[in-house]
């Protein structure tokens, strides 16, 4: 289950990976295990896939017959929080990481979780141990993503040292790590060193899809570069790929900062 729960986020920014997952109401299953424990972690797998999907309703559904096999299911508790994470239910997101907490405090994906719902909703100097408590686990798998996440909280308190240096751990463990490259360019931006965030941004533009954060500061780079063709380039796409972003409606106000 770790790993289908690690597909789901990334930090700087919190990005769940899409995966293929069932459609329709899953019922009964055909040889389902008596094990309350494999009961509860089938039905949080299947609660993970349709997360990702975006079928929060049905997600609820099987966390519900999860939690009822095996109330004690940390794992289980940590997709609810994620679930209620992505429909804006802080109170219960909150409640449900630390119920997962309470019954695994040592999963590093429950840690990286709940530090990363806490810098979402502006409380990123309180994600901090919940950051440092996964990457001292030794088994964890992923411990880029959580250094990036830990990096993003730092540069949105403007704590740019602890950022930098969470970003660059990030990529010495990822060097193609997506999320990082964006939020290290992002850095770079803010310390006034444009060159070095235009190369990050092409390394990053090498892995990633554009999106409209991406599509935004590089239009702001080359602004401060004094590169107009470049500017006008992403200007154009930002209007043609991303028209309802905040990054475009910043752009037509001409709110650069």
């Amino acid at each position: 289950m770790r790993r289908v729960v690690s597909l789901l986020l990334v930090l700087a920014a919190g990005c769940a990976t899409p995966v293929q997952g069932p459609v329709g109401n899953t019922g009964t299953i055909v040889g389902e295990p008596t094990s309350p424990r494999n009961r509860a972690r089938i039905h949080t797998e299947l609660a993970t896939l349709y997360y990702a999907r975006g079928n929060m309703s049905v997600a609820l559904e099987e966390l519900r017959t999860a939690v009822a096999a095996d109330p004690g299911y940390g794992t289980a508790h940590g997709v609810f929080g994620l679930v209620y994470m992505e429909l804006r239910e802080n109170a219960l997101a909150q409640q449900s990481f630390e119920r997962a907490l309470g019954y695994a405090p040592d999963d590093p994906d429950i840690n990286h979780n709940y530090g990363w719902f806490l810098c979402q909703i502006g409380r990123e100097r309180d994600a901090r141990p919940y950051f440092r408590h996964a990457l001292d686990n030794p088994l964890y798998a992923t411990p880029a993503r959580t250094y990036a996440a830990a990096g993003t909280c730092a540069l949105r308190t403007g704590d740019l040292a602890t950022a930098e240096d969470n970003l660059q751990r990030a990529l010495r463990v990822d060097p193609k790590l997506a999320v990082a490259q964006l939020q290290f360019a992002l850095l770079r931006y803010r310390q006034k060193r444009f060159d070095d965030a235009r190369r990050i941004l092409a390394q990053h533009a090498a892995v990633a899809q554009p999106s409209a954060e991406s599509l935004w500061l590089a239009l702001r780079v080359e602004r401060r570069l004094g590169a107009r063709a470049a500017e006008q380039s992403y200007a154009i796409q930002l209007r043609r790929r991303f028209p309802n972003s905040p990054e475009f409606q910043a752009l037509k106000r001409g709110n650069y900062e």
